[in-house]
């Protein structure tokens, strides 16, 4: 059985749109690639295409930074590309006896364990092998690329012959490559996505000729049913719904159109129904297993709005607009606990005494009016523990429990802060400038932004962002004491972790690992994104940094909940979960900051 190899080449036969790019995916896994073609121009093309955009197919790679791209060779003749080669794709024109001629000139010259693979959606990989031995026929299959590295999705399919292991092998290379395989189990005409795609088309063009709607309200549909953030995909949906409400109505359309019911809700019946999983409503569950109880389901998000979104359209009121949200997991509801706030940023809540802090930046982050506040978690009982003014524009803030201690940056301050619940005890343990410089004030790469704390290491961590998106942005750490004799300007144990960062944000730790998170607002293709680093031992690695998830819209604050999962929130007014895969748990007009778990 082939074993996928760094040394040995893939080869993708045409270097037309589709197959440059599909080129691109395993270059940037780290897999040397040939691409031949026939034509020097569109090589020429394929190999510029390749240089300008392979940024953004890394991006997209599981092991951000950890992978380097492989190395690309141009031919226009098969024998010589193919002579060591361990996978071959055809990209090649859509006419069958070109791609049965194709993998005939392959064989010729590919080694006997190399993978055959056929771009095509349009013709079963079957018919192009059909003229070869068995065993070179059991080392074939479809490998249908869509339009990466948008379209991700890449569906593997048998030509009937094909050995089963290669697909959990090649689709493990493809995930390692940054796409989502999918396998189509049987042969199958347009494989899966084709056919879903074939009978929406259907549906949608008769009910256009029978006059029952129009484009624009089909559309305005299903934007509404399946687009938006909170939308079911298909299969969760029918799990929904129940099976058994599904068949009923599915019932209605078989008798009125004279449908054959076998493959559906006879199907549906035999294989769910009658063996009582019939979704979400029953222990058994439906089209998926019945889910294990998830303990974050009723977890309680605190979400700082910090009042620039299209649902604040009056500018005037800025000011004002900031609110603190709370939102349920479990009941998907948000309430508003506390309003008439001035840009608040970061917040954070304290398990022990069951109260919620935040920052307020002020009426504007040029003015000097930034203030810190509490109130319990019912929005009761406001605080104000750093008042108006005693601090500039006051940033991510974190709570100590044990210590009842609170930290919070002071951007154009320039400062760590800390403080003791009730305000007291207010003191700087960091000065990256003086405030009554103009100049120190107005450099941008001395601002501190993200903070979170290590009690039992005893250390802080912090952002120095740097200009917006400009790659000057910084995570420092020191002792979270001043050291005997220096002053919170002066100190010698600050620590530089990590440098030319597009435009780091706030920060959270995971104590346990030592792992260090955080979000940065720099420019795609790296930064809008999520990324952690090992902080274990006395050496930080830089080498080491990941990018957890990309493609958010501005996101500022994070935390870590009790799966070790991520949940952040972004100006674009999403909240996102970040695990296994990134997914979007709330969505609307809002602008967010900063977020807090309660649990």
């Amino acid at each position: 059985m082939t074993t996928p190899s760094k040394e040995r080449p893939i080869v993708l036969l045409g270097a037309g749109v589709l197959g440059r790019r599909i080129a691109a995916v395993f270059l940037a896994g780290g897999y040397n690639v040939h691409i031949r073609d026939p034509s020097k121009q569109a090589l020429s093309y394929a190999e510029s295409f390749i240089h300008t955009q392979l940024p953004s197919f890394t991006a997209v790679l599981p092991q951000q930074g950890k992978i380097s791209p492989g190395s690309l060779r141009i031919f226009t003749e098969i024998a010589p590309a193919v002579q060591n080669a361990w996978l071959v794709v055809e990209a090649v024109p859509e006419k069958l006896e070109l791609k049965q001629t194709t993998f005939a000139e392959v064989v010729a010259s590919a080694p006997a364990d190399c993978v055959l693979a056929s771009n095509s959606s349009s013709f079963k990989s079957r018919f192009m092998v059909e003229g070869l031995d068995k065993e070179r026929r059991e080392m074939a299959l479809n490998m249908h690329f869509t339009m990466p590295p948008a379209i991700r999705t890449v569906e593997l399919m048998t030509d009937g012959e094909t050995k089963q292991e290669l697909f959990g092998i090649l689709s493990e290379v493809l995930r390692e490559c940054g796409m989502v395989p999918v396998t189509a189990r049987r042969e199958s005409t347009g494989f899966i996505f084709n056919r879903l795609w074939a009978a929406v088309k259907r549906e949608i063009l008769t009910i256009l000729a029978e006059d029952v709607s129009t484009p624009e309200e089909i559309d305005l549909l299903w934007e509404n049913m399946f687009q938006l953030p909170t939308s079911k995909p298909p299969c969760r949906l029918m799990d929904q719904i129940g099976l058994d409400t599904v068949a009923f109505i599915e019932d209605n359309y078989i008798q009125e159109r004279g449908l054959e019911g076998k493959q559906t809700v006879h199907w549906l019946r035999e294989n769910y129904i009658q063996q009582g999983k019939l979704g979400l409503k029953s222990e058994n569950g439906g089209l998926y297993p019945a889910a294990k109880k998830d303990n974050t389901a009723d977890e309680t998000i605190y979400l700082l709005d910090v009042g620039l979104g299209a649902n604040n359209p009056d500018i005037s009121a800025i000011p004002t607009a900031g609110r603190i949200l709370k939102f349920t997991l479990s009941s998907n509801s948000v309430e508003t606990l506390v309003s008439g706030q001035s840009l608040p940023d970061g917040i954070d809540i304290s398990q022990r005494t069951a109260r919620m802090f935040w920052t307020n930046m002020g009426r504007a982050t040029s003015t000097h009016d930034g203030s810190v506040h509490s109130a319990n978690l019912d929005g009761s009982d406001v605080q104000t523990i750093i008042p108006f003014g005693a601090v500039h524009t006051p940033k991510q803030l974190v709570v100590d429990d044990a210590n009842q201690h609170v930290y919070f940056c002071d951007r154009e301050g320039m400062g760590v802060h800390r403080c003791n619940y009730d305000g007291s005890d207010h003191c700087i343990l960091v000065q990256t400038g003086s405030p009554s410089d103009p100049t120190e004030r107005g450099d941008m790469t001395r601002w501190c932004v993200g903070i979170t704390v290590d009690p039992a290491c005893g250390y802080i961590y912090w952002t120095q962002k740097g200009p917006s998106k400009s790659g000057k942005g910084r995570i420092f750490r020191a002792k979270m004491e001043i050291p005997g004799g220096q002053t919170a300007a002066n100190r010698s144990d600050i620590e530089l972790l990590l440098d030319n960062l597009p435009d780091p944000i706030d920060l959270e730790l995971d104590r346990e690992n030592q792992v260090l998170y955080w979000t940065d607002r720099g420019e795609h293709p790296i930064g809008c994104s999520l990324n952690s680093i090992s902080v274990a031992g006395d050496k930080v690695r830089p080498e080491d940094k990941n990018i957890l998830a990309l493609q958010f819209h501005e996101p500022i604050g994070l935390k870590l909940n009790a799966k070790k999962e991520v949940i952040v929130a972004d100006l674009g007014g999403s909240v996102y979960r970040v695990g296994r895969g990134k997914t979007v748990i709330m969505h609307d007009q809002g602008s967010y900051t900063g977020v807090g778990l309660y649990s």
